[in-house]
Order: structure tokens, then sequence, then C-alpha cells
């Protein structure tokens, strides 16, 4: 028989046996330290993927967190030029009509700039003093108020998304 003869032979031997057969010999001969190498392989993979998504999520927060406070650092410096428009409106007098509307409107533009990007102005007159959200800078009796409320506000107070930028400076019945 020649060499070519021979190869034909196991060619066709293999042939004969079902594919089926051949899968389950390889499965079965498989050892349990593949298998094992294999499951702890796996299993790495998955803890590296979720740690990814963990540090992807962090990240997010991080840097949300960054802008917030880098818009509550702008915010703040700007509260007071705020203050010193209402103390100009506040002072115009007699024949000064134009420079009072000049003042207003840029007050009300700067208002505005500040309410679309969620400052909220609470003015807490007659409410029930909360230190959380109230600076008490003095007391005055006052009969027909209980004890504890906000009798006058000096200066208004100031909210970014639910967080106090500036409490309000009021003046508390005793």
């Amino acid at each position: 028989m020649s060499s070519e003869e021979r190869t034909d032979e196991t060619v066709d031997e293999t042939v004969d046996e079902p594919i089926d057969e051949v899968v389950e010999d390889l499965v079965e001969t498989e050892e349990p330290d593949v298998e094992r190498e294999r499951d702890e392989y796996l299993a790495l993979a998955q803890r590296a993927q979720a740690d990814l998504e963990n540090y992807r999520k962090r990240a997010a927060k991080e840097i949300a967190a960054a802008g917030q406070r880098a818009k509550s650092g702008l915010v703040g410096e700007l509260l007071p030029v705020v203050d010193n428009l209402e103390r100009a409106l506040a002072s115009a007098g007699d024949g000064e009509e134009h420079l009072a509307d000049g003042v207003k409107l840029v007050h009300s533009e700067l208002v505005s700039v500040l309410a679309r990007n969620g400052v909220e102005v609470f003015d807490p007159k007659g409410e029930k003093f909360d230190p959380t959200f109230h600076e008490a800078i003095s007391t005055r009796e006052d009969e027909a108020a209980g004890p504890g409320v906000v009798l006058d506000v000096v200066e208004k107070g100031y909210r970014l998304s639910g967080t106090v930028l500036r409490p309000a400076r009021v003046v508390v019945s005793g």
C-alpha cells in the first residue's frame, strides 16, 4: 500500500465517526484544573468589568460635584453685587428715576441669570427661625409675634440646588 492510500483510509475512518462523539470526547478529557482556571479567569474578568463601571460612575459624580462647587463659588461672589444693586434702588431719590431705571434693568437681568442657573432667593419674613437657613443678627421684642419668629430680613438668603449658599440675615423676635 502506498502512502497516499493510507492517508485516504485514515481520513475515511475519521469522517465515519460522528462529530458529537468527538466533541464529547474532548469535553470529557478536559482536566478539572483547566475548568477551575477558566472559572477563576472569568470571575477575575467580571470583577475587573464591575470595577471599571464603578470607576466611571464615581468619576461622573466627581465631575458633577466639581462643576457644582465652581458654580457655587461664582454665585457666592455675585450675591454682594445683587445686594448693592438693591441698596442702590432703595436709596434712589426723586429726580434720579433714569438712573434707578438703569440699575433696575441690571438688577433684574442679573437675578434672571441666577434663577436660570438654579439659584433660589428666599425671604423668610414671618417664618419660624431656623439656624440652617437664617442667621440672626439681632433680636427685638414684639408682642404680636411669638418668640423665635423672623421679624425683618436684612439680607435675603440664597439656595442653589437645595444647598444654602448664604443664609438670610434676619432680626428675630425675643
